[in-house]
């Protein structure tokens, strides 16, 4: 039973780990008013550049330009949404969309090894065609590994899940004990005033904005070499989605999204674990959708205005700033 469990909660911070790397950059830009809808396609377009760019040259070159690829992405959007004031859904929407048919033109067999080829010609024909890549090796941190239930569970990983624990509490430690977290959270509350009293807005914010893209791209790359090491068009499934409602259920909050990103790893964990004694066996994509289920009545709820003071959504989130129009 214990092995069980341990083999529950390991998976469950494997899946959740995702969700958490792309919540905690969307907190940053929340916070600062802006709302990036983009996640999906800047996750999945990490997931495919850290498929060739593994195969091409290694894990850390796959993690760099997935990161890259995020920040790009996201410059994107806050020069649209910024700079142009567009509407940030619209703008979002489309990078989603942009970032799902991108990758999945630069994956597609013979376009990607092109790409391998121009990137490292000489490699082997088996990775040229493969659909699958080297996965991340897992680290058991000393004496904490060694910890019964807890140890082997959230010590036994490789190193991206261990750079969300480090993320998650420095960032917390930045936005609510730093004047830099400060300045962040008066941009998103009241972009005016925050002006008035000399935080550069438009600086903040596309900080924040790129901040989230790169956390996106690093999610992305940490869905393909870190859990999951063989290419399926459209991989990510809406992940980014519900990282957004993730941000929303953890109240804007770091720490609070670590919770929030292993309740939802969790689920898809036991809706696996379920079928194998039976449950939902007939049915698994009652159990399947139970994530989305989630995600969607967390939206619906955010949209009562009542509910949004209480749980403390930014004031200026998706409104566009204008020094002029104040």
């Amino acid at each position: 039973m214990i092995e069980w469990i341990e083999s529950v909660l390991h998976t469950t911070v494997q899946m959740g780990t995702v969700y958490l790397l792309a919540s905690l950059g969307e907190i940053y830009a929340e916070r600062s008013g802006i709302l990036n809808l983009g996640l999906e396609g800047m996750m999945i377009m990490g997931a495919a550049l850290s498929f060739i760019f593994t195969l091409a040259y290694g894990h850390l070159a796959a993690i760099i330009v997935s990161i890259i690829a995020g920040i790009l992405m996201s410059l994107i959007l806050a020069v649209m949404a910024i700079h142009m004031r567009l509407n940030q859904v619209v703008t979002g929407l489309a990078l989603t969309i942009l970032g799902l048919g991108l990758s999945g033109f630069l994956a597609f067999p013979e376009i990607r090894k092109k790409i391998l080829l121009t990137l490292n010609p000489t490699l082997p024909e088996q990775a040229l065609i493969t659909q699958e890549a080297p996965k991340l090796p897992e680290i058991a941190v000393p004496l904490l590994s060694d910890i019964p239930l807890i140890g082997k569970s959230f010590f036994h990983h490789n190193v991206l899940v261990y750079v969300s624990y480090i993320a998650a509490i420095t960032m917390w430690f930045i936005l609510f004990k730093t004047k830099l977290g400060l300045s962040l959270r008066s941009v998103g509350e009241d972009p005016a005033t925050a002006d008035s009293l000399g935080v550069n807005v438009f600086l903040v914010r596309y900080l924040a904005t790129v901040i989230s893209g790169g956390f996106a791209g690093l999610a992305g790359a940490y869905l393909f070499i870190g859990f999951h090491p063989f290419w399926q068009e459209g991989m990510t499934a809406g992940k980014g989605f519900i990282a957004l409602a993730l941000v929303i259920l953890s109240t804007w909050n770091p720490l609070r999204a670590i919770l929030g990103a292993y309740l939802f790893g969790g689920v898809e964990t036991i809706q696996f674990r379920l079928q194998l004694f039976g449950f939902g066996a007939q049915s698994p994509y009652f159990l399947a959708m139970l994530p989305y289920l989630i995600t969607i009545i967390t939206l619906i709820l955010i949209s009562f205005e009542n509910l949004k003071k209480r749980i403390g959504v930014p004031k200026a989130l998706g409104i566009p700033y204008s020094r002029e129009q104040d």
